[in-house]
């Protein structure tokens, strides 16, 4: 089965044509996230549920222990790993739902052009520091106020674990097996993950690799 991802080039919004047929649980207000700024009136469908809608409907059946042959194909290299079925799914659904148009998990986008599949917590948490850092810097080009401390971190990092659970409980009554419900579990595990992170190691971990620019 394959699972084309369609990208515009300059904004990397998701260009897939959605499910003639919509499921119900695709409707804003169906199991709406708490912290969605969308009004029904406006966006009678949840954007992310509508880009995920075929691939949610193909797993749903699916077991996340079940060993697959998981293979990605980007414009500069491929990448192909057996693993369990919530991996792979889990490194699809992260990246439709970071470009399906949803306001918060939008802020995740600019992660999604060095997509790196497969990847572990420690170089996850590389790239979204990195990310989080280089949009406060462009916050500051563009003469808005940056958050040089990080402190709005925590509360972008409890949004999205917000969405993530939110959207667990959209397809509950739809996913007969749990490879669907497992891939958003490993997405919500890293934003928790690294909210603990920050809150109790800091940066000292990372700030070790750095020694040549403090002179």
């Amino acid at each position: 089965k394959e699972f084309p991802v369609r990208l515009e080039p300059d904004t990397l919004t998701l260009q897939n044509e959605p499910s003639k047929e919509l499921p119900d649980w695709t409707k804003l207000s169906y199991q709406q996230c708490p912290n969605c700024p969308l009004k029904e009136r406006d966006h009678p469908r949840c954007p992310t549920a509508v880009a995920l809608a075929e691939v949610i409907d193909y797993f749903k059946d699916s077991l996340s222990s079940e060993q697959a042959e998981v293979e990605i194909i980007t414009e500069s290299r491929s990448y192909r790993k057996k693993a369990p079925l919530a991996a792979g799914v889990s490194g699809l659904i992260g990246l439709v739902m970071s470009t399906s148009g949803c306001p918060i998990l939008g802020k995740l986008k600019p992660m999604v052009r060095e997509h790196l599949p497969f990847a572990s917590l420690k170089e996850s948490l590389y790239r979204f520091l990195s990310m989080y850092m280089l949009a406060q810097r462009l916050r500051a080009w563009k003469g808005l106020v940056p958050d040089w401390e990080m402190k709005g971190m925590i509360q972008l990092l409890e949004d999205l674990r917000s969405v993530n659970r939110a959207f667990c409980q959209r397809l509950y009554a739809i996913c007969r097996k749990d490879a669907n419900l497992n891939a958003l579990v490993h997405l919500d595990c890293f934003a928790d993950n690294t909210a603990f992170f920050l809150k109790r190691k800091g940066l000292d971990d990372l700030a070790k690799f750095f020694t040549n620019h403090f002179d």
